[in-house]
């Protein structure tokens, strides 16, 4: 089912003097349609505004937008297989993840013909064989990859990458690049794995990819260090404007021992919240970042 969302202007009255105006409000809703009584209910509890006199809503149109508010516990229908959500792009021999970076060389080390010489009849192996940057595909940062005393793959904390419970933050049709902490401040991010969904990871494998992707800004970065998030991951190029050598988010977020994961995908068959996140990387001493599995775990209500 397509989510329904209103779009509205609305004028408010305050009964002792003064108003304020929005334009191009949007809601989610349930169902085909809202009254006006109950989008001025809606604006003056959410807006927590007193001594309202009169509430007007202009120019109201129903529109078909995924929804990007808090959702109730996902139940799944019959058609659907699993719980489980894969929000990894696949790793393909001479892939660019990152302009200037090499392509991963996937190949075998020895084939399944090859081996069959080693075992009995009708035995046969694959052992492969790969070269790549650690920067290949969907992959987490460590702070080790921003800091050279910082925690690596093998001493990151599990609770950290593992069963982390997720929120996104729906973010496409956005018309800047920039994403400020005013984007996060309506969402409760402690203790989450906060998971900014663009779009962006619609123009994968194209040249568009590499070109004026959305990115945090510092103070977007700082705002969800000081409010207690776990972990970080975006579905673009960059978690930073990639035109700042600062790279001022990866400082900020790895800083405080906060893991990014870039080039997600698949955010928008995730619910805004109710599930558990997972991006766990082999554990390998010296390294900082390296390709992972993300998925999420959907918590299943029942629909009985």
């Amino acid at each position: 089912m397509v989510d329904k969302r209103v779009s509205f202007d609305f004028e408010v009255e305050f009964s002792n003097g003064g108003g304020i105006q929005g334009q191009g409000f949007r809601l989610d809703i349930d169902g085909g349609g809202i009254a006006d009584d109950a989008l001025a209910a809606y604006i003056v509890k959410d807006l927590r505004l007193l001594m309202v006199g009169k509430v007007n809503i202009l120019n109201k149109q129903i529109i078909e937008e995924q929804h990007k508010r808090a959702s109730r516990q996902v139940v799944l229908s019959s058609e659907q297989e699993s719980s489980m959500i894969d929000l990894s792009h696949v790793i393909e021999n001479g892939m660019i993840t990152y302009k200037g970076l090499p392509a991963p060389l996937i190949c075998d080390h020895i084939s399944h013909i090859q081996s069959r010489g080693a075992y009995a009849a009708d035995t046969e192996f694959q052992i492969g064989r790969i070269d790549m940057v650690a920067n290949t595909g969907t992959y987490i940062d460590t702070p080790y990859h921003r800091y050279l005393d910082g925690n690596d793959l093998s001493t990151m904390p599990l609770p950290r990458m593992s069963n982390i419970a997720g929120v996104v933050v729906r973010l496409t049709g956005m018309e800047t690049r920039s994403i400020d902490w005013t984007h996060f401040a309506a969402v409760n991010v402690n203790g989450r794995a906060v998971l900014v969904n663009t779009g962006w990871d619609r123009h994968w494998r194209s040249d568009q990819y590499f070109e004026g992707h959305p990115f945090l800004t510092k103070t977007a970065a700082e705002y969800l260090r000081d409010e207690g998030a776990v972990l970080v991951g975006i579905d673009s190029l960059n978690i930073d404007d990639t035109t700042d050598p600062a790279r001022p988010v990866h400082s900020v977020l790895l800083g405080a021992g906060i893991p990014i994961v870039e080039h997600l995908t698949n955010l928008s068959a995730l619910p805004i919240d109710g599930f558990g996140f997972w991006a766990v990387p082999p554990k390998i001493r010296g390294m900082g970042t390296f390709p992972v599995r993300a998925h999420a775990i959907l918590d299943i209500a029942s629909d009985s």
